[in-house]
Formats: C-alpha cells, sequence, structure tokens
C-alpha cells in the first residue's frame, strides 16, 4: 500500500475565520471552488448540497479567489512564528579564528576578549537572524545551534523555490523561521528563497501545498537567486533612484564604448578577453560592488552593433536578396546594384543567398563564454540557427515583443509564444523586452 501522504502542519499556529453566503454559493453550478483547494479541505455535503470548510485548511484563500460569486469571506490569523535560539558559543572552545565573523550575513557577530577567555565570537542578538551559517563555519564546533528545529543540511544542496510550479498561496512566507530566507518578488509576486539566508529546516517544504519546494544544487540556486534578486534591485532602483540608475548606466556604456574604441582594428573578425578590463572600468566608475556574475547578467543583454552594406563591385543586380528580405527593405536598382533602407533586423537572410557575396553583415559585441566576457566581430554568412528563449517565470506577458515583431512570429495567449517556423532570428525582441525575459539561443551560427 503506498504510504499515507504527510499532513499539512504549518511551524506556527494557523485560526482561520471564515463563512460562506449559502444564498450566493447555490447560484454557482461548477463550483470552482471545490477544485482550487490544494489539500481538499473544502468538499460538498452530501445531505444538504451546501460547501463547507473542514479542519485541514490552512487559509491559503485559493477557494475565497476561486469563487465567482465572492460567497466566501476569509480570515486567516498567524501565531507568532517559532523561532530557533540565538546560537550560543563557547568561548572555551573558540579559537577566536573569525570564521563566523566572515559567514555572518547580517554582522551579528564580532570578535571580543576578556581576561578569563581570551579572543572569541560574541553575538549580537538584536542582529542575529538564527540563520546557524555561524555554526556550519565553525571548524571546532564551538557555536551550538538548532534545539528547536531539525538541522537538515543536504551535502552540496539549497532548498529553491520552482516559480513555475508556486501557486502564490503564501504558506511559506508564514512558516519560515528565518527572517530574509523568504522573499516576494515584487514583479511576479511570488515567493523565492535567499541561499544564504535560508537555514534548511524544510519546513516549507512540508507545508508548500504545490510541491513547488525542493532541493537543488547551491551552484544552481545562487544563479537563481542572483537573476531574481538583480530585476529585484532593478526594479527598486527604477521606482527610488531613477536619477542615479540613468547617470550608472550611461556610465558603464561609456566604460564599453571606450574598451570598443581601444580594441579597434580592420580585422573582418577577432575575439579577445576584456573581462578584467570591464570590471577595472566599471569599479573606477560606478558606485557599487558589481561581481562577476551580476556583470554577466548585463552583458548578455547588450545590444552587438551590426552593419550591413552591399559591395557595388560585386554586385549583379539578380535580385535574389529582394525576393528573401522577410521585412521587404531592399531595393533593386537598375542595372545594379540594389539598395538596403532603413528598417533591416539583420537577420542575414539576403548574405546567405547572394550568389556573389556582395552583401556584408558584420556584428560586433560583447557576449559571455564560459564565466568571461569576450569582444568580438565576425561576419555572418547567411541566417542565424537557434531558438528563442522565453523565461515565462520572468515574463509580464506586456505584449510588447509581440507588438514589436516584424514578421509575427510571436503571440500571446496565457503566455508568450513563438512560432518557431515564422521565427528570423533577428533578435528584436531580445532587444525590447523590458525585463529581459527573452533570450536568443543561438547555435552553429554561419560566420566566415
Amino acid at each position: 500500500m503506498p504510504a499515507a501522504a504527510r499532513p499539512v502542519k504549518p511551524l506556527r499556529e494557523v485560526e482561520v475565520d471564515y463563512e460562506i453566503d449559502h444564498e450566493k454559493c447555490r447560484e454557482c453550478r461548477e463550483k470552482p471552488c471545490l477544485n482550487s483547494c490544494p489539500v481538499d479541505a473544502i468538499h460538498m455535503d452530501p445531505d444538504t448540497g451546501e460547501i463547507e470548510i473542514d479542519d485541514k485548511c490552512f487559509g491559503c484563500v485559493l477557494c475565497r479567489e476561486a469563487c465567482p460569486y465572492d460567497a466566501i469571506t476569509m480570515r486567516t490569523t498567524l501565531a507568532e512564528p517559532i523561532r530557533e535560539n540565538i546560537p550560543v558559543i563557547n568561548p572555551k572552545i573558540c579559537r577566536g579564528c573569525g570564521a563566523c565573523v566572515s559567514a555572518c550575513r547580517t554582522g551579528a557577530i564580532h570578535l571580543a576578549s576578556t581576561g578569563e577567555t581570551g579572543v572569541h565570537s560574541e553575538i549580537d542578538e538584536d542582529k542575529c537572524v538564527r540563520c546557524g551559517y555561524c555554526a556550519r563555519a565553525c571548524p571546532t564546533e564551538a557555536i551550538k545551534y538548532g534545539e528547536i528545529l531539525p538541522r537538515s543540511v543536504a551535502g552540496g544542496k539549497a532548498i529553491v523555490v520552482n516559480q513555475k510550479d508556486c501557486i502564490g498561496c503564501m504558506t511559506c512566507t508564514r512558516v519560515c523561521p528565518s527572517r530574509g530566507a523568504i522573499n516576494v518578488g515584487k514583479i511576479n509576486k511570488l515567493p523565492y528563497i535567499n541561499p544564504s539566508y535560508c537555514a534548511r529546516c524544510e519546513e516549507c517544504m512540508d507545508v508548500c501545498p504545490s510541491a513547488a519546494i525542493k532541493y537543488s544544487s547551491r551552484k544552481r540556486a545562487y544563479e537563481n537567486f542572483s537573476k531574481i534578486n538583480n530585476m529585484e534591485i532593478a526594479g527598486e532602483i527604477l521606482e527610488r533612484e531613477s536619477e542615479k540608475l540613468v547617470r550608472n548606466l550611461a556610465r558603464i556604456d561609456s566604460v564599453l564604448r571606450a574598451i570598443k574604441r581601444n580594441h579597434a582594428r580592420d580585422e573582418p573578425r577577432f575575439s579577445v578577453d576584456v573581462t578584467d578590463e570591464i570590471m577595472d572600468g566599471i569599479e573606477e566608475l560606478v558606485d557599487s560592488n558589481l561581481e562577476v556574475l551580476q556583470l554577466n547578467h548585463i552583458i548578455e543583454f547588450t545590444k552587438p552593433t551590426r552593419r550591413v552594406r552591399v559591395l557595388d563591385d560585386r554586385c549583379i543586380g539578380c535580385g535574389l536578396c529582394v525576393q528573401e528580405c522577410p521585412v521587404d527593405v531592399i531595393e533593386p536598382l537598375k542595372p545594379a546594384p540594389v539598395k538596403i533602407h532603413d528598417g533591416c533586423v539583420f537577420c542575414g537572410f539576403c548574405t546567405g543567398v547572394c550568389p556573389v557575396d556582395a552583401i556584408e553583415l558584420t556584428e560586433e559585441g560583447f557576449r559571455v563564454r564560459d564565466g568571461r566576457i569576450l569582444l568580438e566581430r565576425r561576419i555572418l554568412r547567411g541566417p542565424r540557427r537557434g531558438s528563442v528563449d522565453v523565461d515565462h517565470v520572468v515574463c509580464q506577458k506586456c505584449g510588447v515583443c509581440v507588438n514589436h515583431c516584424p514578421v509575427d512570429a510571436m503571440s500571446l495567449n496565457d503566455e508568450v509564444e513563438v512560432d518557431d517556423e515564422k521565427c528570423i532570428l533577428c533578435g528584436e525582441c531580445q532587444d525590447i523586452c523590458p525585463v529581459t525575459a527573452i533570450k536568443l539561443d543561438l547555435e552553429g551560427e554561419a560566420d566566415e
């Protein structure tokens, strides 16, 4: 027989006060509330035919939101969270190495010295968030932690929220004992976990009704957190410090343009590692502790410089490029050559069909490869190959990409969809997306 499912038990006591207006409820035939409850706490009384809620309810209010007649009123009152005790440091075992001081993310630990015990660590109880990082970092086990909550530490693992499976009930935020471990995104309104503060007590995993919280590798967890957190930071800056943002972005752009000038050359293609130059330049200009990983996210979405030109002495006026252009910006001139008007999206279709290589398409820009930032220039021969990836967690369904697509390859229904048969991989959607939710995954690009 299959094992019984573990009952949902919040770490805090939850008092749910609800009221059902049965007159309104009788008007509803479909009863969507029955399918909305993640723990089957709502049911129909077989004798009366009325909707009832039992004591399994933990107040996620999904039934209330699903009711089309506003027949369910629900209020949830949470007790104060059970919090782990402040870690205790044994000064006789502590060597004063400072490992806990370095590990503490809130600056709650400092080294102190007394005549009896010598140099040892002390914890500021007002600053401590009880995450337990100091205990895991201590090489002598001088710090005692984990008297109330289970100390589950899976080697090399971290707890993450799969936002595609998350239903947004926020139960995890209610039970988490570590302040700052679970945050709610201002953009997509879903929770995400800061691995630095998470104590891995697994309480959020136990109460998640959609099983959206699970273990992942620490590397992937930090990369996902960095990605979401950078978006949140950008959103905050946009709201509160827009002038500073514009100033700093202008400075970063000036650094990138200066590096391009420093590496100006006549070769048709080249690739040079400029990671250190960019970091040095940004540290001098921007008042920020920007890390390479964060900078890589910015660089990945910088727009490359593209140029297209017709080599007049080669063009034979065959018109193949005119027929192939998906945006109709190539005009035939008699007897030759052709003229490429404004509006070119640099898709490379014209270069792929030209029999005499009379159209030259160059692309120069920054790209990230193996964690390093490269400045590259190349001449493209033919259309790109690959796919358009849409991050549906980040995507706000604003429709800007759909309206801007030059070949109508994108549509917006429940989420943004890409018609691979129509898509020409021009990158216009990636360049215009306001939340950088779209990225071109290009493989086997045709270049010289």
